[in-house]
C-alpha cells in the first residue's frame, strides 16, 4: 500500500512539475506577444544600407499594420510560392494562407524603400513547439529587385536577435525540399539544422514528405539543450 502511495505521489509531483514548466514557457511567449516593438532596443537594425539598398526596417503586430501592407505581403507570397506549394502534398490553399497571414498572432518584419513602399518581409510568431518557446518564421519573401543583396540574411538575423532578446529557445521554419535555393540558404548560409521534429528525423512520413523543419537554437536554447523540457514532449501550441 505504501509503495503504491509513493508512486502516486511521485506521479502527481511530476505532473505538477511539468505543468509549472509549461506555465513558465507560455509566460515567456505571452510576454513576447505583449511587446509593442521587439526592435525598439536595437535601433541599428532598423535600417539596411548596403549593396545599393537604403531601406527602413520595422517590426509590428499584424493588428497595427495597414491592411494594404498585409495584402501586399500576401500577393508577394502567392507570386513567389504558389507553384512550389502546388508541387507539394499540401497544394496551394489561398483562403488558408490568407487567414494565416491575417491571423492576430502574426508579427511582421517589413523592409521599406525611400518611398515607404514595402519590398521584403518576414511573417513570424512567438509560439510553443514540443514544450519549448520558439520564434517560428512562417514566411520570408523578397521582391526580385532586392534579392541577392544580403537583405534576406539580414532579416533572418534580426529574427534571431529578437528570439534571443525575448528568451525564445529556437528560431524555426519550414522549407520545401524542392525549393533548393532556400534550403541551401538556410542550411549553409545561416547554419540552420534539420530539427528533431522534422519528418525525416521523427520517423513520420520521412522521404514521403516534401518539406523539412529547420531550426537554429538561441543562446537560451543552447543552454538548455540536452535537458528534458516541460510539456512532456507534447507538440503544438498552448499559449493562445
Amino acid at each position: 500500500m505504501g509503495l503504491k502511495s509513493n508512486r502516486a505521489k511521485e506521479k502527481k509531483a511530476r505532473r505538477l512539475e511539468e505543468r509549472a514548466a509549461m506555465d513558465a514557457v507560455c509566460a515567456k511567449v505571452d510576454a513576447a506577444n505583449k511587446l509593442e516593438d521587439p526592435l525598439s532596443s536595437f535601433p541599428a537594425f532598423k535600417k539596411y544600407d548596403r549593396n545599393g539598398l537604403n531601406l527602413q526596417i520595422e517590426c509590428r503586430r499584424v493588428t497595427s499594420l495597414n491592411p494594404l501592407s498585409v495584402e501586399w505581403a500576401f500577393e508577394l507570397t502567392r507570386a513567389n510560392m504558389q507553384a512550389l506549394y502546388e508541387q507539394s502534398e499540401w497544394g496551394w490553399k489561398e483562403r488558408e494562407k490568407r487567414d494565416e497571414m491575417y491571423d492576430e498572432r502574426a508579427w511582421y518584419l517589413l523592409a521599406r524603400d525611400a518611398d515607404s513602399s514595402p519590398v521584403a518581409f518576414c511573417h513570424f510568431r512567438f509560439d510553443v513547439e514540443c514544450g519549448e518557446e520558439v520564434l517560428y518564421c512562417y514566411e520570408v519573401q523578397l521582391e526580385s529587385k532586392v534579392r541577392r543583396k544580403g537583405l534576406g540574411k539580414f532579416l533572418i538575423q534580426i529574427l534571431q536577435l529578437i528570439a534571443n532578446s525575448t528568451q525564445m529557445k529556437k528560431v524555426m521554419l519550414t522549407v520545401f525540399k524542392h525549393n533548393h535555393g532556400a534550403f541551401q540558404f538556410f542550411r549553409e548560409a545561416l547554419q540552420f539544422e534539420v530539427d528533431e521534429t522534422s519528418p525525416s528525423m521523427s520517423g513520420c512520413c520521412g522521404d514521403d514528405c516534401s518539406y523539412e523543419i529547420l531550426s537554429r537554437r538561441t543562446k537560451h536554447g543552447e543552454a538548455s539543450a540536452g535537458h528534458t523540457h516541460g510539456g512532456g514532449g507534447h507538440c503544438g501550441s498552448c499559449c493562445h
